[in-house]
This record gives structure tokens, sequence and C-alpha cells, in this order.
């Protein structure tokens, strides 16, 4: 027998509580809700169509961000129920300001000054985690350990801000190599070890990919995966976590899933 999503959602939900900071975005609730391979260097294509090239607005990204239609084999939910390491960016505290980029895209934010933004949290759709019959399956939370969960958003600027955006980001990536500390409210406080380059999904626009290595009380090091492109005035960002790191299991080679980059750039083409 298949599990239900709604006994893998829970398990996620448990699981979420070990590092708010490394997954911000725990599934669950509608589709319809909104959170407010090639070269790493960042690469840009000359084509931008009328729709992406425009800064768009809330509802405009809604309507343009993936869907479970979209992603074959992917359950795909709101990014946000309440569980995030900060409310907002006015609360994330960088303590080397350079290294702000990449420590929204981890806490579930626009990398930039944004106009508008929208989220959505993709992971393996139930039958897809586990396919043991019921009698010989393991735990929920097990299975839902084994799972690479995507946090993807779209975010769009005025003017040139997507390309100063992503100008900030490419600095921060090379910059913050040696790591980082980010605090929520001057309380919370999450160190980052790590910060390497990686090999984008193909994928049209201006490209770039980075791993971030973080610290658990545990003495682990987790790494998570985030892959950002801009379309025009947009900006896709897709951030992966292994459920597994986070559980004290062992962490299997995993990247951003190229066919989440996919089909979210075919919406924005």
């Amino acid at each position: 027998m298949k599990r239900s999503s709604r006994a893998r959602l829970g398990a996620t939900a448990a699981v979420c509580a070990l590092s708010i900071a490394l997954i911000t975005g725990c599934g669950g609730g509608s589709d319809d809700s909104d959170a407010s391979e090639s070269s790493n260097k960042p690469s840009s294509s000359p084509a931008k169509t009328a729709e992406t090239a425009k800064t768009l607005t809330s509802a405009e990204l809604k309507k343009l961000i993936v869907t479970k239609a979209d992603l074959e084999g992917y359950d795909v939910d709101s990014a946000d129920t309440g569980g995030r390491f900060a409310e907002s960016k006015d609360e994330v505290t960088v303590a080397d300001a350079r290294c702000e980029p990449i420590a929204y895209v981890l806490t579930g934010f626009a990398p930039g000054e944004e106009s508008a933004f929208v989220s959505r949290m993709a992971s393996p759709a139930a039958q897809v985690i586990t396919s043991k019959p019921e009698a010989e399956s393991t735990d929920p939370l097990e299975d839902a350990l084994g799972a690479t969960m995507t946090i993807v958003s779209l975010s769009s600027y005025e003017g040139d801000g997507a390309e100063r955006t992503m100008r900030a980001l490419g600095d921060a990536v090379a910059g913050c190599t040696g790591g980082f500390t980010a605090s929520a409210k001057g309380q919370d406080t999450e160190k980052f070890t790590k910060v390497s380059t990686e090999k984008s999904a193909a994928t049209s626009g201006e490209s770039m990919a980075f791993a971030v290595t973080g610290a658990t009380e545990g003495g682990g090091e987790p790494t998570v995966h985030a892959q950002v492109v801009r379309h025009g005035s947009t900006i896709a960002t897709y951030y992966s976590i292994n459920l597994a790191a986070l559980g004290g299991g062992k962490q299997t080679k995993y990247s951003v899933p190229a066919a989440i980059v996919k089909a979210q750039a075919a919406k924005l083409a």
C-alpha cells in the first residue's frame, strides 16, 4: 500500500523542528498559498520575453510558479507553515553584510530587494518516497528523512534590480567561502562553515549555483544546495536539502533537482 501525503507531511513537520534555519519552509497547506548542467559562472541569455522582462506583481508570479501539474512525481505545497527562521528579512542579521544574499536564500527569502515574491515547496510524492509494501515499509519519519525537499521561489525587481541582485549574490558566493553566521531577532544564531560554487542545472538565463555547509549541535556538517537563475526582471531561486542530514543519518550525494529547474524555466520562457 502507498503511504498517504498526510502521513509524509506530518513526518516532515517533525523533521523541520530539528533545524529551522536549514529548511525554513515545511510543506503543508494548499498549492494556492503564497509566502510574503552548464558553467557555474553567471551566464546570460539575450532572449527576454515581454512577460519576463517587465516587473511582475505577486499575482502574476503566482501564475508562473511551478505547481504539482508541472512536476510529475512531486508534491508542490505551500512553503510557509509558520515555522520560519524569521518572519522577514529585517529580522535576519548577518555578521558579514556581503553574505546577506546567501543568508536570505537559506532562510526562505528573495536574495535581493524585490518588489514581489512567492514561493512553494516541492518534494517527492509519497508513492515515490516509499515503494515497499506497507508491511515492510519503514516509519513515515524515516521515509521523509530520505527525501530531498526543494524551496522554489520567484521574485520580481524594478529597473536593473534583478541584475544587481545577481551581482551581489555572485560577490557573496566568491567572498564568503569561509562561511558566516546569521541570527534571527538577535537571538537564534546559525553558523555556516563553508560556501562553495557548484555546476548549475542546465537552463536558459543568467545562472549560478552554490553549496553551503552548516554546523549542528551534535557536530554534524550538513550541506545544502542552491541555484539562482535570472529570467529578465524575475529571479527563480531553488534551495534543496536532504532531510537525512538533519536527522543524523548518512548524507547521500544530491543537488538541486534538474527536473524542477527545467519545469520552472519552461513556465518563465
